[in-house]
């Protein structure tokens, strides 16, 4: 069994590999790319499955993440990686000074959908709080600043297995994974 996961992100195919694993699901790794409109993790995530289901006529799946900080009203969420680009973790960190209210969630929402289906999503989140200075060299972007509620070190901290075991991306591609399987998959294309 296999699935085509649409991504420019290697990190995030690394951790989907993993995670598939105990479920005997191959990931098919394509960076096909697809416009991003604006909007919440979900609408991104059913456009883009929809749209490279239609490119290349295939399942697909597509992962769309935010880190969402309450102090921040809910900044960055889905403009996340607009923002590690920009300002990036000193700039989050900067924007956190001198704020008492640290709580943040970390979600994910992945897209799946097969040509002529409607996409179906699946949401994990974590809950934790923003850490007052970078912490690891693990993960990649905003992974140095949480702190997740299950550990008393960042995302930046933990190996790509420790993480895998209660992250954010884990939950949503597991919830998918379960989904998956119970399906029969050849009536899904």
């Amino acid at each position: 069994m296999k699935v085509t996961f649409i991504t420019g992100n290697q990190h995030k195919v690394e951790e989907a590999e993993k995670i598939f694993e105990k479920f005997s699901i191959k990931v098919q790794h394509v960076n096909l790319g697809y416009p991003e409109l604006q909007g919440t993790l979900e609408e991104v995530a059913i456009f883009g499955a929809k749209h490279a289901a239609e490119q290349l006529g295939e399942p697909v799946i597509v992962e769309d993440a935010g880190l969402f900080i309450r102090a921040l009203d809910w900044f960055p969420g889905p403009y996340s990686a607009y923002v590690q680009d920009t300002i990036g973790n000193s700039g989050i960190l900067k924007l956190m000074e001198n704020v008492k209210d640290r709580y943040a969630e970390f979600r994910s929402v992945i897209g799946y959908c097969a040509p002529n289906v409607e996409p179906e999503i699946f949401l994990g989140a974590v809950k934790g709080h923003i850490s007052n200075k970078e912490k690891g060299n693990q993960g990649f972007a905003f992974d140095p600043l949480f702190y997740p509620k299950e550990k008393n070190k960042t995302f930046g901290e933990l190996s790509t297995l420790e993480k895998n075991e209660f992250s954010h991306r884990s939950r949503s591609l597991e919830k998918f994974a379960v989904w998956f399987k119970s399906r029969d998959y050849n009536k899904l294309i």
